[in-house]
């Protein structure tokens, strides 16, 4: 069982002091209760901590072990408190976040250095996953708030989805694509349902959330089976996949829009407008953001996507 903190907080600056009364002054307590709280404490550990000489405290081989314990601690824990005080007045300390893996990938170091030029004492921890991995970690603290695919989730159902806060904040085309060779060799101009179901496709992730998704916008229904010809976990290989003719895939437009320009990927267009993916701010409903937190969030939303940053690439909403 630990020793009463308040006993080892008194020890600390006995022994820092070299004297009760110093201590005491330090502490604004009384010298008297400065003793009697060494008297308890080394009652407690059952040791001396220090020999008593005259009115001098000269500290035993356990009172130097018990210092060196407690001295990096008590520093530590002086300037952390200093950084968690500091925080209410100037941004500083650590900002964690959750973001989707190409989204934080492509965009957020970028944002993260322009935000720190100006607020240089914070930090990020940045998690990249899929919106089942983050809301998790929102939920248990673990995360301060995080950037949501929402059309990625949008067949999900996450327990107490009632508890967050999630507020539109991008707006990005997703196209089914192929390479100009594999629309000529299997397209070829028919975008039916029927033609495109028996088609191959590149996908994120088994169950092809993305894919389904895409058809059910499309032609209000998915297909049975697809015929996944590659599965994997990243935006990017789904486009290479697709530049190698490997099959179609769904991808955001604005990472390949010179691609489309110049032909090398065809987007398979329908009379549905193209799908919308929303990525959007999710924090707990009930949750006060810091003043680190309330300014970064500002930073992205309005000096960042007004600025232009991202206009070229996705529509802001």
């Amino acid at each position: 069982m630990l020793p009463d903190f308040n006993r080892l907080k008194v020890f600390y600056y006995i022994f820092l002091k070299k004297s009760v009364v110093n201590a005491a002054g330090k502490l604004n307590i009384t010298a008297s209760a400065v003793s009697q709280t060494l008297n308890k404490l080394e009652s407690e550990l059952n040791v001396l901590l220090f020999t008593r000489l005259h009115k001098k405290l000269v500290p035993t081989w356990a009172g130097h072990q018990l210092f060196e314990i407690l001295n990096p601690f008590i520093n530590d824990l002086e300037v952390g408190i200093k950084h968690i005080r500091q925080a209410k007045q100037i941004p500083s300390g650590m900002i964690r976040i959750g973001s989707p893996i190409e989204f934080g990938k492509s965009y957020l170091p970028g944002i993260f250095a322009s935000f720190r030029k100006k607020y240089p004492e914070v930090v990020f921890d940045m998690k990249l996953g899929d919106p089942n991995e983050v809301f998790p970690l929102i939920k248990s603290g673990d995360l301060d708030f995080g950037l949501v695919d929402i059309f990625l989730t949008r067949d999900q159902v996450f327990e107490d989805f009632g508890i967050y806060s999630i507020d539109p904040l991008i707006d990005e085309e997703v196209i089914m694509a192929c390479s100009k060779e594999y629309y000529v060799r299997e397209i070829n101009g028919d975008h039916s349902f029927k033609n495109l179901a028996i088609k191959e496709f590149l996908s994120y992730q088994k169950s092809s959330l993305t894919l389904m998704n895409w058809f059910k916008h499309h032609f209000k229904k998915a297909p049975v089976n697809l015929n996944r010809v590659m599965t994997v976990d990243n935006h990017q290989a789904v486009i290479n996949g697709i530049k190698n003719q490997l099959g179609m895939g769904v991808i955001a437009s604005h990472i390949v829009r010179k691609d489309i320009k110049q032909g090398r990927i065809i987007p398979i267009k329908t009379p549905s407008k193209d799908v919308i993916n929303t990525i959007s701010l999710v924090q707990l409903q009930d949750k006060e953001p810091s003043l680190t937190e309330k300014t970064f969030i500002n930073f992205l939303t309005k000096d960042i996507l007004s600025s232009g940053t991202l206009k070229t690439f996705i529509n802001i909403s």
